[in-house]
């Protein structure tokens, strides 16, 4: 694209690197840095758009205004019968699953015998700033939930939420738990009150009428802030420092800009939809109560009677682990499970630690209710 055409995304991102790069100068001058690391990072950052990720081998099985439904290639002979649709959350981009390959959520249980789908969702324009959390269960989850079905010749599937995409995962396996064989949650919100994150504590004291009047859907630039608030020293300096520090090594320098482009790479969301999350879940805290509403429905969590996987991560600065394992305590699940790792909310996904840790508990006990 040509000078003076650029998007809306672009010019964004555009601004995010050259914010950046003030910060990296700022960082060199005083601590002395080299011109020459000074160069090769200015080049480094400039370039981090173009870094592949998210490169499994997969197909688009069906797209709509909301999202695209993906279909992973198998990598062994046999698969588990129970097909695994995972359910991203709204904020970022869902290849944060799949970074590359030694640390791809996705592709370890693909190794592990799993047949994968994944709701992957598409960025809200202004016609869809009235979409609410009933458009994102009952429609959108739900068409996905019983493609997945039809196409795999089965009546239950595995549903398997991250974050955001947990939540709404367990609110709709409580309204549709006949075509739900098994829950698997990452790092859900459900008992705000026990959330003592940054984020948590922000979203407590907006006025989400007024932001929701004011903008329509939330700008990605509004939640781009919001996070970069959460670590400020880690987030806007520390970091900087560390690929200063190994600027010359090409393998951490690659895992750095995989990450980075995917912190930069925010989405906006749908008015109605933050607008009932933060007012519901994270004010008046409704879904730990069994008072919030979905459409006509009231979400009991109670209702839900499937085995379930509650995955949390001791250091996550997002979600407060306090706030996700009260899930266990509120279903009616006799086989139920709750796993803690000593990790945080994206190294919970997509680290080595994920890798070595994590996806062989999670493998075993999803092989285990899905033959």
């Amino acid at each position: 694209m040509i000078k003076g055409t650029l998007s809306h995304d672009e010019k964004t991102r555009d601004k995010k690197v050259d914010d950046k790069q003030v910060a990296i100068d700022k960082i060199l001058e005083d601590f002395g840095g080299s011109s020459r690391k000074l160069e090769k990072v200015r080049s480094i950052l400039h370039a981090a758009g173009n870094i592949e990720v998210g490169k499994t081998a997969h197909e688009v099985v069906e797209e709509k205004r909301a999202y695209k439904l993906l279909h992973y290639r198998p990598m062994v002979s046999k698969v588990a019968k129970t097909p695994l649709l995972i359910v991203y959350a709204l904020i970022n981009k869902s290849y944060i699953l799949d970074l590359q390959q030694d640390k791809s959520w996705i592709r370890n249980l693909l190794r592990q015998g799993f047949d994968i789908y994944l709701v992957d969702w598409k960025a809200p324009t202004n016609i869809n700033k009235y979409d609410s959390l009933d458009d994102y269960v009952n429609c959108y989850i739900d068409d996905c939930v019983d493609m997945v079905r039809k196409k795999n010749s089965v009546d239950k599937i595995t549903l398997h939420g991250y974050c955001m995409g947990a939540t709404m995962s367990v609110i709709y396996t409580t309204l549709h738990q006949e075509k739900v064989r098994n829950l698997a949650t990452i790092a859900p919100v459900i008992d705000a009150e026990k959330d003592t994150t940054v984020l948590s504590n922000f979203s407590k004291h907006i006025d989400v009428d007024k932001m929701v009047h004011s903008v329509g859907n939330l700008p990605s630039e509004q939640l781009y802030a919001a996070y970069s608030a959460l670590k400020p020293f880690k987030q806007g300096v520390n970091k900087y420092f560390n690929l200063i520090e190994n600027i010359d090594n090409d393998h951490f320098v690659e895992n750095f800009l995989r990450v980075e482009k995917w912190l930069y790479d925010t989405p906006s969301i749908a008015g109605e939809t933050i607008r009932q999350w933060i007012r519901d879940i994270y004010q008046k805290n409704l879904l730990i109560k069994n008072e919030m509403k979905i459409g006509n429905n009231i979400i009991d969590l109670s209702k839900i009677k499937i085995p379930l996987l509650n995955i949390i991560a001791e250091e996550d600065h997002l979600v407060s682990p306090g706030c996700s394992s009260p899930l266990n305590e509120s279903v009616w699940s006799i086989d139920k499970r709750l796993m803690r790792f000593h990790t945080g909310h994206v190294g919970l996904i997509a680290s080595t630690y994920s890798q070595n840790n994590v996806l062989p508990k999670v493998g075993q006990w999803l092989k285990a209710r899905s033959q």
